[in-house]
């Protein structure tokens, strides 16, 4: 008889999250900018590096406006930094941060990426000697400290505070449905779908957890670019804060979805879910006044509608 208890406790945990800090900037031979996460790059050379940014079958840029759930998005095929992830992370030795492969795959990438910024630097015309390094960093901590104290982002850090503590608390409540739902299978009673309910909660707390600390890392982010933009230059062009919130709005519509599901389930938690609610939809709707053209945001190949 199929059990569906295990999947409802393991899913009560708190699961291991990836990081959304190390990436790093390039551009190729014909300067389009593009961005990749820099530990795919190890030992793959520059030409065969650049090469594979010039297929066509990629959308430039859907890696910078995406939530790096690359499990659940229907992109993959037509995305660079999965095409390079899976070309360089096919060894599950590579992918395992204890193993002496990873440390050797990371020191490459750092050689691979001066390389390349050297190159990129020549190019452009830009003497990195004569960058201000302290300044930089100066102003740098400074639009840190700024995006933190920011009420956003403290309503993030809050929220994903207390996705912890519900989930903590609610552990018996999942071990007590797993029961449940097992007894339904064992019983099968007609009309009833234990092995449904069991997913749709299984899929309601994979959101919830998948995004319960990126929108804090995303507003983080559209926080910090939005504080180093200028105005003049970026009138007529589509601003990167603004596609950082899109996706940090998204991921709270998402969320709050989740959390009616959650609801669902266990009914006898209705006012505590009903306070993460709230909490979440006023983070929302001050996200939109901060970031107002955020909604509208054009993500590339996610909001863009093919022709032909």
């Amino acid at each position: 008889m199929r059990s569906v208890r295990r999947p409802i406790e393991k899913y009560a945990t708190k699961p291991k999250f990836r990081d959304y800090s190390s990436y790093s900037h390039f551009y190729t031979a014909d300067h389009c900018r593009w961005r990749i996460d820099e530990r795919s790059m190890d030992r793959m050379d520059k030409e065969r590096l650049k090469k594979l940014a010039g297929n066509p079958k990629f959308i430039p840029g859907i890696y910078n406006s995406c939530d790096r759930w690359c499990e659940r998005c229907p992109f993959t095929s037509r995305c660079l930094n999965f095409a390079v992830g899976e070309e360089q992370f096919n060894d599950p030795k590579s992918r395992d941060i204890n193993n002496k492969a990873f440390w050797a795959k990371l020191s490459e990438t750092f050689r691979l990426t001066l390389e390349m910024l050297k190159e990129m630097a020549e190019e452009e015309g830009i003497d990195l000697d004569s960058i201000d390094l302290e300044k930089g960093v100066e102003e740098e901590r400074r639009r840190r400290v700024t995006a933190k104290n920011h009420e956003c982002s403290r309503a993030a850090k809050v929220y994903g505070e207390m996705v912890d503590n519900w989930f903590d608390s609610a552990k018996g409540l999942f071990e007590k449905k797993g029961d449940e739902l097992s007894l339904k299978v064992r019983l099968e009673i007609p009309d009833v779908n234990p092995i449904g309910e069991a997913a749709s909660l299984k899929d309601a707390v994979e959101i919830i957890r998948w995004y319960q600390h990126q929108i804090y890392v995303k507003l983080m982010r559209a926080i910090r670019g939005s504080l180093q933009e200028r105005p003049e230059i970026l009138d007529e062009f589509p601003r990167d804060s603004d596609g950082s919130a899109k996706v940090a709005l998204i991921a709270m519509d998402r969320s709050i979805a989740a959390w009616g599901e959650i609801g669902n389930h266990f009914p006898e938690r209705e006012d505590d879910i009903l306070d993460l609610l709230v909490h979440l939809d006023r983070l929302r709707r001050k996200t939109e006044k901060v970031f107002p053209a955020a909604r509208a945001f054009v993500r590339p190949g996610f909001d863009e509608v093919e022709h032909g």
